[in-house]
């Protein structure tokens, strides 16, 4: 496929407001390419080189790019720059500067998909000393032999603006119109890139496999599992009447979630947003080798810092000091971390997602019999209401999140949120007490005191699964320090853009729209009802719509992103109903009493 073919469809797929034109566009342009280009070609619509666990990066930034399209175009870096100011978009800028290039001769050439791919990896791979010049030269010449049109991809995919906002379910619903001619064999594909999250991988399987090898896609060490999420429940009595009277009850951590993959002497641990974070742990590294029998293995677990003097857990914040590119020797001699695994996927060449959970609980422990850095997560089995309550009680009391209670018969449902798993955490007197990770999907210009700094707010969506769309919630204007502002400033003005995306449902209209990439960790007072928003927007009693919405919300934590968290697994529409319908329930008791 000649890259000039590709760039026609994003062009189309980037003016579309519709998320279903997007699916149809999309779906013409994976047809056009064959089996040994396409996990390419959907890697460059995620916006990415590799999936995150490659930890390939592609190590340009601006100030590069700005002297790659001077060296390509003939424009001094200062006019570069100039141009730059005015647009806001280095893609604008190539695609303008090309078409009046100053360098008269220069020929564009027929670049393949592969062409384009391979130079950014290459450029990917350029380290050490003279390698931000090769990266320029590099990434020049592709400028320099490309049309204008494909000159503003070439830019864009590099520097994570590709603005072309299609979402994983968007990327598969394309793929299964184009196996079957509909959208139903979505789920099947939905499964594979659980099991191996690499959509790139599950394409190219479709492609040479054809729908029986998604069908009978299976595990792979190394290539981590998207972890299993758990829904949520306010009180003990939902939650046992949910699981049939009787359940496991787990306690809940609030450290790094470790996926651990071991073959032999070799492991792998991947963070919740699936990312190789291995180098950070050589503790767990060293008690996976020597503490744990096994020659193959796959588990989930939760690991954070604790008192070797008493044994106790320390708060996140303390654990949080663990995550580190530097000084991660000494740091792990300071604070040690212990692993509480809670489930077990891949044993010994056995998969064990299949299994029913008391059975992997029970392979699990005896596993682990041996090993002092890596325990089971301590939990009880209980169709009692009293010894529920207590095991919660004593679960915050000791400093945890909470309790998640458990199906004793279900299996490890990868990528999903079911009601197998339930979370529980206290709630106070109808308050909002947990927070919500939000989607940023616009921005709002400073006045006053924060004219300065070209910020002055966000407008913050949750994620409707079933819709694959972003719905408001919320305006946030407070809780921003000076330096999240400069922050959020500095990402969101390279990624707004005039119109609204088309995976973004909103009645409000903020100063610039952002296709939706950051989550931002939120706390408000309570959830309410209001017409200005689209979040679970429906129809009420007295026939007017509304959605629901927060009051007096306000960002939290020392950075304004989060990091962790993509924008798929954001709080949900679902959850916000759940926690509003809490927050409802807790009041009516309150005024029973």
């Amino acid at each position: 496929m000649l890259f000039k073919e590709a760039v026609e469809y994003f062009d189309k797929i980037e003016a579309t407001p519709s998320r279903l034109s997007m699916i149809e566009i999309l779906t013409a342009l994976l047809k056009r390419s064959n089996k040994d280009e396409i996990d390419k070609l959907v890697y460059i619509t995620e916006g990415i080189l590799m999936p995150a666990f490659e930890g390939a990066e592609f190590g340009i930034a601006d100030k590069i790019t700005e002297e790659a399209i001077a060296a390509a175009t003939g424009y001094t870096k200062n006019e570069v720059e100039t141009l730059y100011k005015k647009l806001g978009d280095l893609g604008l800028v190539a695609q303008q500067l090309k078409e009046k290039s100053k360098l008269k001769g220069m020929k564009e050439v027929k670049n393949t998909l592969d062409d384009v791919y391979n130079v950014m990896l290459k450029i990917s791979k350029t380290s050490g000393q003279g390698s931000k010049a090769d990266k320029i030269k590099q990434l020049a010449g592709i400028i320099a032999t490309s049309t204008p049109q494909e000159a503003k991809y070439v830019v864009r995919y590099p520097l994570g603006q590709l603005r072309l906002g299609a979402g994983d379910s968007t990327i598969l619903e394309a793929l299964s119109v184009v196996a079957t001619g509909e959208r139903r064999f979505r789920e099947q594909l939905e499964r594979a890139y659980n099991l191996c999250s690499d959509l790139g991988l599950v394409a190219s399987s479709l492609l040479k496999n054809g729908t029986r090898g998604i069908e009978n896609f299976e595990v792979s060490l190394f290539k981590p599992i998207r972890p299993a999420l758990a829904e949520r429940l306010s009180t003990p009595e939902e939650i046992l009447e949910r699981l049939d009277g009787r359940c496991a009850v787990e306690q809940k951590y609030d450290g790094f979630r470790c996926q651990i993959h071991k073959k032999g002497r070799n492991i792998k641990i991947f963070s919740r947003r699936l990312e190789d974070t291995t180098s950070m742990f050589p503790d767990i590294v060293t008690a996976t080798k020597n503490e744990i029998e096994a020659d193959e293995l796959i588990l989930d677990s939760e690991a954070l810092a604790y008192n070797e003097a008493t044994g106790e857990f320390l708060p996140f914040q303390e654990t949080m000091q663990r995550k580190r590119k530097h000084g991660i020797g000494a740091k792990a001699v300071e604070l040690p971390l212990h692993l509480e695994a809670f489930d077990l996927m891949y044993l010994n060449g056995k998969d064990y997602m299949n299994e029913p959970y008391s059975k992997r609980r029970e392979v699990l422990e005896r596993l682990l019999s041996k090993s002092k850095t890596i325990t089971p997560a301590k939990r009880i089995v209980t169709s009692s209401l009293k010894e529920f309550s207590e095991f919660f009680e004593s679960s915050v009391e000791n400093g945890l999140e909470g309790i998640v209670a458990k199906d004793l018969n279900a299996k490890y449902i990868a990528g999903a949120r079911k009601f197998t798993w339930i979370k529980m955490k206290r709630n106070y007197k109808g308050e909002l007490s947990d927070t919500l990770d939000l989607v940023v999907v616009g921005y709002f210009i400073g006045h006053g005191s924060r004219a300065e700094f070209q910020f002055g707010g966000l407008l913050c969506a949750t994620y409707n699964e079933k819709r694959d769309m972003f719905e408001t919630i919320s305006k946030i204007g407070s809780g921003f320090t000076e330096a999240q502002m400069m922050e959020l400033e500095e990402k969101l003005s390279k990624i707004k853009q005039n119109s609204k995306p088309a995976r973004v449902d909103a009645l409000v209209q903020p100063d610039f729209w952002v296709y939706p990439k950051y989550v931002v960790m939120i706390r408000a007072d309570e959830i309410t009802k209001s017409p200005t928003h689209t979040c679970g927007r429906g129809k009420e009693p007295d026939g007017t719509e509304a959605g629901y919405a927060l009051r007096f919300p306000r960002l939290v934590g020392d950075v304004a992103v989060r990091s962790d968290k993509s924008p798929a697994e954001a709080t949900t529409t679902k959850e916000v109903i759940e926690l509003y319908k809490e927050q409802r329930k807790v009041r009516v008791e309150d005024t029973s009493k």
